[in-house]
């Protein structure tokens, strides 16, 4: 008997150390078991209700999950080279996140020098094995907020106050009239740059432009700004709104929001980074992975149109249509994209300098 227990407590001891060791294991390869330093560049304020903040929001909400300290840098210019080899060298960021366009050459230049760091710039153009660039396909929502706008518009009029005349955002402007054209064919989309991404003076004034020279009855931004949406508000004139839903600031004009939300592409990225499993890419994100969408419906939409909405994202769901398929022309009169033919991605992302039919670009 004494044999048994002696056999028994053997196993025991055997397996208790067993369970020490898979844990030790776990232990040493648990990715978040040290803090992780982020150093994030942003062009306006964490808490703007606008761009920044759909991704101060999508980090912050990580932080506990992933262990992340993050360092934040507000209004930060575009040539930041300093202030991330400061992120790096001095407050030991091992990942760096440039969340706009113009961080795109100064995280370049420190990707070449840092080989060991990870990079990410949302809205870039550029990749190389630690640097990936990201966007979602924003154009499939701003097509849909095109239909929202094409059923509410009496005058067949309608503004867009955008920020700079690149892809990004031509290819923007131009989902939303071939949104606002596919339930209202004679309707006209006047386009002012106000040539600033988030600052509220120029925003103003191109929307002020606008509204003070067309019939204009809905209007729309690529900006981070709210002021276009407060004028709007004074004017009871419709507005649609972008990076944020922000109907609760603007409760009598706000028709719905063409949204981000980053939280699932930065998580998965992060834990690559964590893991050494980071290769890095230009990605952009279908519709379908939740980073991209179209708010819901303010009251003020109707059920016809709540209706047409809904379908065209479904023919996006079936993969069966996308915006850019022809034929297609531009507002010179020319044919730019044939009848069965579609843009292809890089065509999108990198040269998109033409605007379709029903585009009025104000000088």
């Amino acid at each position: 008997m004494k044999r048994i227990f002696f056999i028994a407590f053997i196993i025991l001891l055997a397996a208790m150390a067993g369970i020490l060791l898979i844990h030790k294991s776990q232990v040493d390869t648990d990715v978040t078991a040290n803090t992780t330093r982020v150093g994030v560049f942003i062009n306006g304020k964490c808490q703007d209700r606008s761009w920044c903040q759909t991704h101060y929001e999508a980090l912050e909400s990580l932080k506990e999950e992933l262990n992340l300290d993050i360092l934040y840098k507000e209004n930060a210019p575009g040539d930041c080279y300093a202030e991330i080899k400061e992120l790096i060298q001095k407050d030991g960021c091992r990942i760096i996140i440039g969340c706009s366009f113009d961080y795109g050459e100064a995280m370049k230049k420190a990707a070449a020098e840092y080989p060991h760091i990870y990079f990410l710039n949302a809205g870039g153009v550029y990749h190389q094995a630690n640097y990936s660039s990201f966007f979602g396909r924003m154009y499939q929502a701003r097509y849909l907020s095109g239909i929202v706008a094409g059923q509410k518009t009496q005058t067949g009029e309608l503004g867009y106050v955008a920020a700079f005349p690149n892809s990004q955002v031509i290819r923007g402007i131009n989902a939303f009239t071939l949104g606002v054209r596919s339930v209202r064919p004679d309707a006209q989309v006047h386009v002012s740059y106000c040539k600033s991404w988030t600052d509220d003076e120029p925003a103003l004034t191109a929307c002020r432009k606008l509204l003070d020279n067309f019939p204009i009855d809905v209007l729309t931004v690529h900006t981070n700004s709210l002021t276009p949406h407060q004028e709007a508000e004074n004017r009871g004139i419709w507005s649609i709104g972008y990076h944020r839903d922000n109907r609760d600031l603007f409760p009598h004009t706000y028709l719905s929001a063409c949204v981000w939300n980053w939280q699932a592409y930065y998580r998965e990225q992060i834990q690559t980074c964590l893991q050494g499993k980071f290769h890095g890419k230009q990605v952009w994100i279908d519709k379908d992975k939740g980073i991209v969408s179209l708010a819901s419906l303010s009251p003020y939409v109707d059920m016809d149109t709540a209706m047409k909405v809904r379908a065209a994202n479904e023919r996006f769901g079936s993969r069966g249509f996308d915006v850019f398929y022809g034929p297609i022309k531009d507002n010179q009169g020319n044919l730019r994209i044939n009848a069965g033919e579609s843009m292809s991605d890089d065509e999108m992302l990198n040269a998109f300098d033409w605007y379709v039919e029903g585009v009025n670009v104000e000088d």
